[in-house]
């Protein structure tokens, strides 16, 4: 489906999309609250599944229970426990380990499921960049900014795409095949951040960081991970996509330092 070898009518793709997006909705909820969360109607989930070859849907829901069945969560036991402490009296205390436990979850799952070998590959290709360009928007910003510092500070030049007086256009168009670009977006995907990656995609590759094989920047990503942050009451934060983005600010750096220290090309 990701790779667009299956094609499927709207409302199919829509399913499709929201399972890849959302795989412990799928695992957990009913047929009921998936289709109002994934807005179709619940007859719409059984198509699916047949559709990509299970007699219905609770074959398919098994394949995202499966996936779960090894899954330990000892941090939500502890906020249980500490509930039942009485700890989580205010309302404060409530959110600080709601977030908390969110958080913990998006970073096990990403160490759980991330490629190593996809890491190693976008640390040798950012390391051989002259330039590195970070493109994100909105919520993915914050992420951008981090990098940018931190690949300041580790003697990477990089350019944070993301200007008050709307020339981030004239910017990407500096980037040449010897440099590198990281395009960061989530649901629902900036439009600056997609039509900016698929600009700068055309000559220069490009890391990708998101949150679904669906997402429109997978396409232009010479590399691209998913990420896909746990939420509290339906805020999500960033911890997850921080892990990942401080690993390969840290690990280019050091990449380019041994390549100095054997004397091959490192740029200036």
């Amino acid at each position: 489906m990701a790779s667009g070898r299956i094609r499927l009518p709207k409302r199919l793709a829509q399913v499709g999309a929201f399972a890849m997006a959302n795989p412990d909705e799928i695992a957990f909820g009913t047929v009921a609250s998936i289709a109002e969360k994934a807005a179709v109607q619940p007859s719409t989930l059984v198509r699916f599944s047949q559709a990509i070859g299970f007699q219905g849907f609770s074959d398919l829901q098994a394949v995202f229970r499966d996936r779960l069945r090894d899954r330990v969560a000892p941090y939500d036991d502890r906020l249980r426990s500490l509930r039942a402490d009485g700890r989580g009296a205010s309302a404060a205390a409530a959110v600080f380990d709601g977030f908390c436990a969110a958080a913990t979850r998006s970073i096990e799952a990403l160490h759980e499921r991330a490629d190593l070998q996809a890491i190693d590959a976008a640390v040798a290709l950012l390391a051989r960049a002259e330039t590195i360009y970070l493109i994100a928007q909105r919520r993915s910003y914050p992420i951008a900014s981090t990098l940018n510092y931190a690949f300041g500070k580790l003697g990477v030049k990089t350019v944070l795409v993301g200007s008050p007086n709307g020339v981030d256009a004239e910017t990407v168009s500096f980037a040449t095949e010897r440099d590198a670009a990281i395009a960061i977006s989530f649901t629902p995907y900036a439009s600056a951040t997609v039509d900016l990656t698929r600009q700068i995609a055309r000559r220069t590759p490009v890391v990708v960081v998101t949150d679904s094989p669906f997402s429109p920047l997978v396409a232009d990503g010479r590399i691209w991970f998913e990420v896909v942050e746990a939420d509290y009451q339906g805020f999500r934060s960033l911890a997850a996509t921080m892990a990942l983005a401080m690993t390969l600010a840290v690990a280019v750096a050091e990449a380019r330092r041994r390549s100095a220290e054997n004397g091959t090309y490192v740029p200036d």
